[in-house]
């Protein structure tokens, strides 16, 4: 299932490309500055070449002052000037707006379609109960006996029989509009005719009687297992819905076993699927907020971080490294109830996954010092079940 660290990653992962696009944003708003005063090749009258270059550097100049430093110098006389560093202010801050809440958006859909995969992954059943109907309909029209085994027993499953008739899976399926295209459909038949049609554990099933529920409950899960979770044209399919299938895909595995797992004896149709976490909305509300409030507070932690280098080049350091230490602060102000040795610890496990060899002592060293002091100090403060104050 979905957990915190995963959540961290995701809002990271958010407000990296975030950063990415702001560089954009800056870029383009420079732009504006030099389309303002390139000469207009369609005018009648001369163009003054050297003024327009003139003003075009000293607006760009003023703009990357103002970029620095967020001040904007009042002394310009140019009204040229003025005005198109202004509306180059103006773009840049609309844009950052439009970046802010677009990747927000974007970070919160990617984690509920994690949510969307493992319906389809379950919905996969469904499709293989349709292939299996339209193979006995073809075998009942032909005037020659198949040699092929009916795979008509594995309907009688008792396990996938509670699946698909649960009513949580029904109104999830309907709710989230959750169906496989026609052409992806294409994949799931040749993984029927060529895997399952052909897997000794499934031929062995639908050969015998009667089964066990154990018996029911083991093919189930082997299936899942061994042959949707290793088909290599079924990850292919996931990976081109999903840039980040390589790390979702254990998500979603898990949430199928477990739900597998719950298919009991004694389970019936009102049983309720899994949330994507033990506590989705809380969950949900936390890394929102660490993304809004990391970005938000961007300047005040930079200044945190750079008064506490020591001995680094401050143009070296990684990006991502920076994003690390920025929200582990934000969490470490906003979050109370997560204690300050948590938040160090899963930041210095992410910096392992995700960036540089030396990353992880950097970090470490970082966190340690700054936590000491702004625990001292009281501007962090922890409470909570288990936390006495400024511990």
């Amino acid at each position: 299932m979905l957990n915190r660290r995963t959540l961290r990653i995701k809002a990271m992962q958010a407000i990296y490309a975030y950063q990415q696009a702001e560089g954009s944003d800056y870029l383009m708003a420079l732009d504006r500055i030099e389309e303002r005063f390139a000469p207009d090749l369609n005018s009648m009258e001369p163009q003054d070449r050297n003024k327009l270059q003139g003003q075009k550097e000293i607006a760009a100049i003023s703009f990357k002052e103002w970029y620095g430093t967020r001040r904007l110098d009042h002394d310009e006389t140019d009204p040229e000037i003025k005005t198109a560093v202004n509306q180059a202010i103006v773009f840049y801050q609309n844009q950052l707006k439009k970046d802010f809440k677009y990747f927000g958006t974007q970070m919160l859909q990617a984690v509920e379609k994690i949510y969307d995969h493992y319906l389809n992954t379950l919905q996969i059943m469904d499709v293989f109960v349709r292939l299996i109907g339209e193979e006995q309909q073809r075998t009942a029209k032909r005037y020659t006996e198949t040699t092929e085994k009916s795979a008509e027993p594995f309907l009688r499953n008792k396990v996938l029989q509670k699946l698909l008739a649960n009513k949580s899976y029904q109104d999830y399926i309907v709710r989230r509009n959750i169906k496989w295209a026609d052409a992806d459909l294409d994949v799931i038949r040749q993984l029927y005719k060529t895997v399952l049609r052909k897997d000794e554990a499934f031929l062995t099933y639908i050969s015998g009687g009667a089964h066990t529920y154990e018996e029911d409950h083991q093919l189930v899960k082997h299936i899942f297992k061994n042959i949707i979770f290793k088909d290599k044209n079924l990850q292919s399919l996931f990976e081109e819905r999903d840039m980040n299938w390589e790390e979702n895909r254990v998500i979603v595995k898990n949430l199928v076993n477990k739900t597998i797992k719950l298919l009991d004896e004694e389970s019936d149709e009102n049983l309720m699927l899994l949330d994507l976490s033990s506590n989705w909305e809380d969950d949900r509300a936390f890394f929102e907020e660490l993304y809004h409030k990391t970005l938000e507070d961007d300047t005040r932690y930079e200044e945190l971080i750079m008064s506490h280098i020591q001995n680094w080049d401050v143009e070296r350091i990684a990006l991502i490294d920076k994003i690390i230490l920025k929200m582990a602060l934000c969490e470490m102000h906003i979050f109370r109830s997560i204690p300050v040795k948590v938040t160090i610890n899963e930041y210095i496990e992410i910096s392992k996954l995700y960036s540089t060899p030396k990353s992880k002592q950097f970090i470490n060293g970082v966190l340690d010092k700054l936590a000491q002091e702004l625990t001292e100090n009281g501007t962090i403060r922890k409470s909570g079940r288990g936390l006495i104050d400024n511990k």
